[in-house]
């Protein structure tokens, strides 16, 4: 902070007016996750590399209204009888075939029900014997297991989402199941996910249009970034789709700006409020004195308890410094100066200056008739910072009190 430049024609004037203003005396000694598994003996699957997003629903799909009662009222059924109903197979008149060629047998009125995109694409498929057919490839039989049981009753095993977490997410996407997507997204989120399969879940939860997860991976790889960086996936993403690493480059960078920035106001806010520390221990040392130092008409103590103002000791150091510095001149004495510029933000700030007992007040409020626009602009800003910094130690101070 810089203060405008001081006139010699006024300073022997001020500085004498200062002088008289303490009573000083001189003491001795005063000196200035969890792990994603996969079951080693489950048939290898490649996810596609490129999720297509649902189908639209064509054709004539029967609707609650249209399928048998006992379906339409299955809020009334409890769960354990549709998983029953699934495990049994009882009059099932459809076929799932998962990819190793195994059956899953299935209802057509309950699928159609749970996933209106398998329910379109069996009512396009052809009926023999009276059994419709459909397969579903690119997936363990194990994940198409607990799929199609998930359509029937919500019921899973923890053990069987835990292997299957991301062949699951694929099919609720693609089937469009956004129950079993939740399912998916918050088993992913808490916990399971590692920092050397965090890019590859990125990439499979932004073609599943799973947005959250999307951003919970995004914030992992800001947080961890020199690590994943060196991670097998991250080499394989940069190859395969540099557009997605240069995005999570400028999350990375960002990220950094805003935490430089944030560190930078925190410290702005410290400067602020050791000003507004200063100013009140200068008032309390012009007004009341403190240890071996203040104003000519007061007595000090021979013994004083320790004083509650935390810039006091430093300020009462500067003070005997200015009192029997010989340059005194702004510019010459870099701590001088220092003192001429708290004097001068105290007259800012002070709103009593007729009985005001810090010196030189009243003669700072004159000058400052005389600043330039760009001199009063600068100070009313820092006037404006210093407050501000005040009112939120008070604020905080309340909050606490209330407790």
């Amino acid at each position: 902070m810089a203060s405008p430049d001081l006139h010699t024609s006024w300073l022997s004037a001020a500085v004498e007016s200062f002088g008289g203003s303490f009573n000083i005396r001189i003491e001795a000694g005063a000196a200035d996750s969890v792990e994603f598994f996969e079951d080693p003996t489950s048939p290898v699957c490649n996810l596609p590399t490129n999720i297509p997003k649902p189908p639209p629903v064509t054709g004539k799909i029967q609707s609650r209204a249209t399928v048998p009662r006992q379906l339409a009222n299955s809020d009334c059924v409890p769960k354990d009888t549709w998983d029953r109903l699934f495990k049994e197979g009882f009059g099932a008149d459809v076929h799932v075939i998962a990819e190793n060629g195994s059956v899953i047998p299935a209802h057509y009125a309950l699928l159609t029900v749970a996933s209106p995109v398998l329910g379109n694409l069996l009512q396009q498929s052809k009926v023999r014997n009276g059994i419709r057919c459909i397969k579903i490839a690119g997936v363990p039989h194990g994940a198409v297991y607990v799929f199609i049981r998930f359509l029937y009753s919500a019921c899973y095993d923890e053990g069987d989402v835990k292997k299957f977490v991301l062949h699951l997410l694929v099919l609720s996407h693609f089937y469009s199941v956004p129950s079993l997507k939740r399912v998916c997204i918050n088993h992913l989120e808490k916990g399971w996910l590692t920092l050397d399969n965090v890019i590859d879940v990125l990439q499979l939860a932004r073609d599943c249009d799973a947005p959250r997860l999307t951003l919970f991976c995004i914030r992992m790889v800001v947080g961890n970034f020199k690590s994943i960086s060196s991670t097998e996936g991250w080499k394989v993403m940069r190859r395969a789709n540099p557009a997605l690493e240069q995005e999570l480059l400028e999350f990375v960078v960002e990220a950094d700006t805003r935490k430089q920035d944030r560190l930078k106001k925190i410290e702005e806010k410290k400067v602020y409020l050791q000003l507004h520390e200063a100013m009140e221990a200068l008032v309390h040392i012009c007004r009341d004195g403190c240890r071996t130092i203040g104003p000519r008409d007061k007595v000090l103590k021979a013994s004083q308890e320790a004083c509650s103002f935390p810039a006091c000791k430093g300020l009462e150091s500067l003070v005997r410094h200015f009192s029997s510095c010989k340059i005194k001149v702004p510019g010459g004495c870099v701590r001088c100066k220092r003192m001429w510029q708290i004097f001068e933000l105290h007259s800012c700030i002070c709103e009593e200056p007729d009985s005001c007992k810090v010196p030189l007040c009243s003669h700072f409020k004159e000058k400052m008739l005389q600043q330039t626009k760009k001199d009063e602009v600068k100070w009313k800003v820092l006037v404006s910072k210093v407050r501000a910094a005040r009112n939120a130690v008070s604020l905080f101070s309340s909050q606490r009190s209330s407790f």
